[in-house]
């Protein structure tokens, strides 16, 4: 077997064992209190679904925080300190309840309202409910917040999606195949585990069987757009008045998801802290942890602690890269929206090997899209794989967290060296006239900070099938100018592109927060998709540089930066 085989492997094979372990929760202490396990709560249509208490001492009423989860026994996401009940539901067709996984659609939506309902008039319960949810557990509420939920009080979400299609299984139109094929993996284990404690009777194993099978066809196969069995497993509304803490990080697998979670629900007044996910805790900080209980303790319980008065927006940003942030090697920055007011968009035009301020003589450049390796080009899934050992590889052998050898098989655009140091946080769009030979490619756009001695750290990326060029305007974010910032795409059917059809893309980039330090470089790469998402035939793509409709890339500065170039 080869060299690149042997690497390609082994980093396939821990990008599923992180993926496997990322939304796992954190595991219990000695001195935890110890759960009460209920019979179960039976649901309308008499699917029994396992209910955990863990009460900090004798089982009194009090307010009770509830948790829907699909990761079976121990699975609780958060511990808020002595003065809640934490109530931990198995959803249905997982762990130990009964009936058919249905991909936290529909009938699962319903069971968040009807649990919710029972447990707001336990013994256990004063009345005053909250919802939490990290993960997986997040994405519940999400896709359940069109309904009403009753006695809640506030929530606090961390790393979940807003849209589960846009903001982790197919974004951009692009599959991201490892993150799928794991969650999936990590939903099924405690079903199998659980199997002797939940069974009850020989249909319900094959119920829960076959909802896993179904799950994984129509999220991998039979709906590729974004059609009516994904808006179900989406953001539809909101319909109540909860106060929400969003935790995330920049580098998360899914963190456009508290971006926009933040801005469906700011005029309930929700908070938003990126401070670290399934991504890593810069170090010297607690990843949100005390905000999430001075939030519930003002907002459910009435504490008087001035959480309220925090800053609407709270930013732990990166200086450079990654690792030097999980280091503790932060920039914070604070504002009273997102994105944070008085951001401005600089275009940034491509040209030959270059990004400036002023558009090139116009030519065309192509490249060929060869797949590429995930810790150069794929943040959010290359992030998850840290924990699980990534972070020592790549600290022995520093060239696999940088961009620069991908470089090398497409095109990269970068700036002269910056006079002083800015700030850049925001979502990006790249406006990408293209043509390509192969319908259905994907164009995949790298966003680094290169520092003087030549090192490229990617932060960010784009993704977008050539499949889906247009846009949803009225629901694409622009600035002052009326330019789109955040273009929002049109997933609901594909329209392949026809060989060596010229057409223009606009390229959503997930929101960056990073300090590019004075002397560094910005760039933008073009390369192959990562290997985390399906492989496809390599498209040879051609792009128009320069001149007055040649590609640009519109970049977030922040209030007291400038983009000025040596």
């Amino acid at each position: 077997m080869s060299g690149r085989r042997i690497f390609v492997g082994a980093l396939a094979a821990g990008l599923t064992v992180a993926v496997l372990a990322l939304v796992a929760p954190p595991s219990a202490r000695a001195d935890d209190p110890a759960p009460v396990v209920h019979d179960g709560f039976t649901t309308s249509d008499g699917v029994t679904l396992r209910t955990t208490l863990t009460s900090p001492g004798p089982v009194v009423a009090r307010p009770t925080v509830v948790e829907f989860s699909p990761y079976g026994n121990g699975s609780e996401s958060f511990s808020f300190g002595p003065d809640y009940n934490y109530l931990l539901v198995q959803i249905r067709g997982t762990g130990s309840s009964t009936g058919s996984f249905d991909a936290l659609g529909p009938r699962t939506q319903r069971d968040v309202v009807e649990v919710l309902e029972w447990a707001c008039t336990q013994p256990f319960s004063d009345g005053r409910l909250a919802v939490a949810g990290f993960s997986a557990s997040a994405i519940m509420l999400f896709n359940s917040w069109h309904q009403h939920l009753p006695c809640v009080e506030a929530a606090v979400t961390r790393s979940g999606t807003h849209e589960l299609y846009r903001d982790l299984l197919v974004p951009g139109g692009v599959q991201n195949l490892l993150p799928g094929a794991g969650v999936l993996a990590l939903i099924g284990a405690p079903l199998l585990l659980q199997g002797g404690d939940r069974v009850t009777d020989p249909g319900s194993a094959v119920d829960a069987l076959a909802g896993m099978f179904t799950t994984g066809v129509n999220a991998g196969l039979a709906h590729p757009s974004l059609d009516a069995w994904w808006q179900e497993r989406g953001w539809r509304g909101d319909a109540n008045d909860i106060p929400v803490l969003l935790v995330n990080g920049f580098f998360d697998v899914e963190s456009r998801g508290a971006f926009e979670a933040y801005r469906a629900l700011r005029e309930d007044g929700a908070h938003l802290l990126m401070a670290g996910g399934h991504d890593g805790t810069p170090a010297g900080t607690d990843g949100g942890a005390a905000e999430a209980r001075a939030w519930l303790d003002h907002h459910v319980r009435g504490v008087d602690n001035g959480v309220d008065e925090h800053p609407r927006v709270q930013l732990l940003m990166s200086r450079g890269d990654r690792a030097g942030y999980l280091a503790g090697d932060v920039v914070r920055r604070a504002g009273a929206d997102w994105p944070l007011p008085g951001t401005e968009w600089v275009p940034l035009h491509l040209g030959p090997r270059s990004l400036t301020t002023e558009p090139a003589a116009a030519r065309t450049q192509s490249y060929l899209t060869v797949p590429s390796i995930p810790t150069m080009t794929d943040v959010p899934n290359a992030a998850i794989v840290g924990s699980a050992g990534l972070d020592g590889l790549t600290g022995a052998l520093p060239l696999l967290s940088q961009e620069n050898l991908a470089g090398l098989t497409g095109l990269t655009f970068t700036t002269p060296p910056l006079v002083q140091g800015v700030d850049l946080a925001g979502p990006l769009s790249l406006e990408l006239p293209l043509s390509t030979t192969t319908p259905g490619s994907a164009i995949w756009a790298v966003l680094s900070d290169v520092a003087p001695d030549g090192r490229s750290h990617p932060l960010t990326v784009g993704r977008l099938s050539t499949s889906y060029p247009g846009i949803v305007a009225e629901r694409s974010l622009v600035d002052g100018s009326g330019a789109v910032v955040q273009p929002y795409g049109d997933y609901a059917r594909p329209s392949p592109a026809r060989p060596l059809q010229w057409r223009d893309y606009r390229v959503e980039l997930w929101p960056v927060g990073n300090r590019f330090e004075a002397g560094h470089r910005i760039r933008l790469t073009l390369v192959g998709s990562s290997l985390a998402s399906p492989l496809t035939l390599p498209a040879l793509h051609s792009v128009r540089l320069g001149g007055a409709d040649g590609a640009r890339l519109l970049a977030p500065v922040l209030p007291g930066g400038a983009l000025q170039f040596r």
